[in-house]
């Protein structure tokens, strides 16, 4: 069982989701021991890039905040670094195949897992495609996490098989952001992921309240949450970790009912 697997096991899982760099690696680096001290059992670290092509309005604004701030991949490394010396939980990365491609894959990945970065997520990497990274990802024990959409469908068991870390379903047509409800059927996407992997599955896009929170991980093994926390960052800058350490305890407490 990986590490993130794990993090699984003790029940449904709130997992953030923030973009390092925004507003600066030192507020990054703040919000995730308030998210972690306040439940979050995996970490999903955004590494910004100038074309986030599945992420909306609130998560692009983000990206451009950490860019225009100097933000590197190296410097994100040390990031990581610095969170591994109290950090336990997994962490994984969110970013783009050019990220991955122009830093080069070998010392993306080696780095990862040097660092203690125990996955990775490419929601621009079409499953087909997979094995330009899932290779070296398997040499360096870095989880390649699948995503699967409602568009998936015939994929769906296809996918769920080849599964790594845990499945990230991605409830919502289009980009991520907050939605006001929720209306894809997860629970035969779900059904048809657990027909195929004992791997967990969590849900992802668009949940914004600790209904929601509760509803997704209700029917899956946890909940993913990104653009809300992106909005306590925006609006509140570098006061923003508490307000984001309370937020997660609402988030946390939902899914443990669910």
């Amino acid at each position: 069982m990986s590490k993130i697997q794990e993090a699984f096991a003790r029940g449904k899982a709130f997992i953030p989701f923030i973009t390092c760099g925004d507003p600066d690696l030192a507020t990054t680096a703040a919000v995730v021991r308030e998210a972690v001290a306040n439940g979050a059992d995996l970490v999903e670290l955004g590494i910004p890039f100038s074309d986030p092509t599945a992420e909306g309005v609130v998560i692009q604004a983000a990206n451009l905040r950490a860019l225009q701030g100097g933000v590197t991949t190296d410097k994100i490394f040390d990031l990581v670094r610095d969170l591994r010396r109290d950090v336990t939980v997994p962490m994984v990365f969110m970013t783009y195949a050019n990220v991955v491609f122009s830093y080069g894959a070998e010392k993306f990945i080696s780095t990862c897992a040097a660092i203690g970065i125990d996955g990775l997520i490419l929601p621009d990497l079409p499953f087909e495609e997979k094995d330009e990274f899932a290779p070296i990802c398997r040499r360096y024990g870095v989880d390649l996490i699948s995503l699967i959409a409602p568009t998936s469908e015939n994929r769906i068991a296809l996918i769920a098989r080849e599964a790594e870390g845990f499945v990230y379903i991605v409830s919502s047509l289009g980009v991520t952001g907050v939605r006001s409800e929720i209306k894809t059927d997860l629970t035969s996407i779900v059904a048809a992921v657990r027909a195929n992997t004992n791997i967990p599955c969590a849900v992802g896009f668009g949940i914004s309240t600790p209904a929601q929170a509760k509803a997704m991980a209700g029917v899956s093994d946890g909940a993913i949450v990104g653009s809300a926390i992106i909005k306590i960052l925006a609006q509140h800058g570098v006061e923003a970790p508490k307000f984001v350490g309370e937020y997660v305890r609402t988030m946390k407490d939902a899914v443990r009912e669910a």
